[in-house]
């Protein structure tokens, strides 16, 4: 899922891989926004916030990576052995079972050493729940986040008794394990004093409306990249995978004709190899993440249009709430991406399948 703000280091296993299959690829990014610039009044929630926002989001990254980069290990790897079994029979050193070359033990110990790494990601990975931290971290780094623009549409004075802000102002299932709720106790009274009257001040409605509408184009920008990268991870992976399929196929017919067992070493390791690949692409929910990706980049360039628009009709009676709803609307959806994002994601867990 997204980082909000930070960028994530690139040493990860998983992030090395998909840069070496994305070589040559063309990742047209659009152009960067601009950093959003706050209104002055929510400077020192931000401030308090920043914080823990830092940590929730490190913890994610932290988590994340050693999710992903495990399963695309584990899928990787088991092509591996699958080489170092059959590599020894298209080298000829399998001159009899009990006469193994000393190479050819050496090649079974790697075999062993690999899928013995497999078992170990998979015991450590599942033991230490990587995918559970990595969703609850991520879960409360964007929670933390949006919290300094979630404030100013709490009603701090009408429902003083609802601590988490975002169950005052939206349906949400999704658990955080009470960090947020302690987060908005914790600064509820830096937030009331800085709200104070904010919604009667023509200068603080406009430069919140344009405040939230930088933050959700710089989410915009986000969602158009990680579709774009996601959809040409697909078209990369399918492409190697017909190449590999078009090799094998041209190697079994070759069997007819010429007997070699480095035709069987190609039929066995690049189907294997392929496996690999598909596998580690649909564990990752390439596909899903490109299309909902890009359906949200659309939504949040219709709020946005939605939430610019309101500025035309701050002088209106009504302008202050309709920049409410507005902002609300749009943070609704980027809440729900979350959500389903979450729902998406839980299932696999590190298990294969």
């Amino acid at each position: 899922m997204k980082s909000s703000v930070s960028r994530a280091p690139p040493r990860a296993f998983h992030r090395l891989v998909q840069r070496v299959l994305l070589l040559g690829a063309r990742l047209e990014a659009p152009p960067i926004p601009p950093d959003p610039e706050p209104p002055a009044r929510l400077l020192p929630l931000i401030d308090a916030v920043a914080a823990d926002h830092r940590r929730f989001d490190a913890r994610a990254i932290t988590f994340g990576d050693r999710y992903r980069s495990g399963f695309w290990s584990i899928y990787l790897l088991s092509a591996v052995a699958v080489l170092c079994a059959v590599l020894p029979l298209a080298l000829g050193w399998d001159e009899g079972f009990g006469n193994l070359r000393p190479m050819a033990r050496l090649w079974t110990l790697a075999e062993v050493a690999v899928i013995a790494t497999v078992s170990a990601i998979y015991w450590i990975g599942h033991r230490r729940d990587w995918q559970g931290q990595w969703l609850q971290a991520r879960t409360t780094a964007e929670l933390t986040w949006y919290l300094p623009l979630v404030a100013p549409l709490v009603d701090f004075e009408g429902n003083p008794g609802r601590i988490d802000w975002y169950l005052h102002v939206f349906d949400l299932e999704q658990p955080d394990g009470g960090e947020i709720a302690a987060l908005c106790a914790r600064v509820a009274d830096t937030a009331r004093r800085a709200l104070a009257g904010a919604w009667q001040d023509p200068g603080f409605v406009a430069g919140y409306a344009n405040w939230a509408a930088s933050v959700l184009e710089g989410q915009r920008h986000y969602h158009l990249g990680v579709a774009r990268r996601q959809h040409a991870l697909m078209h990369r992976v399918h492409a190697i995978n017909a190449g590999l399929f078009g090799l094998t196929a041209a190697c079994a017919l070759a069997h007819l004709f010429v007997h070699s067992l480095w035709l069987s070493l190609v039929t066995t390791f690049f189907p294997a190899l392929g496996a690999s690949l598909h596998g580690a692409l649909a564990q990752s929910e390439a596909y899903r993440l490109s299309t909902t990706s890009e359906r949200l980049a659309a939504d949040l360039e219709r709020a946005i249009t939605e939430i610019r628009g309101t500025l035309r009709e701050n002088a209106a009676p009504d302008g202050a709430a309709r920049v409410k709803a507005a902002v609300s609307e749009a943070l609704g959806l980027v809440l729900e991406e979350h959500e389903d994002w979450h729902m998406l994601v839980r299932p696999h867990r590190l298990p294969l399948g």
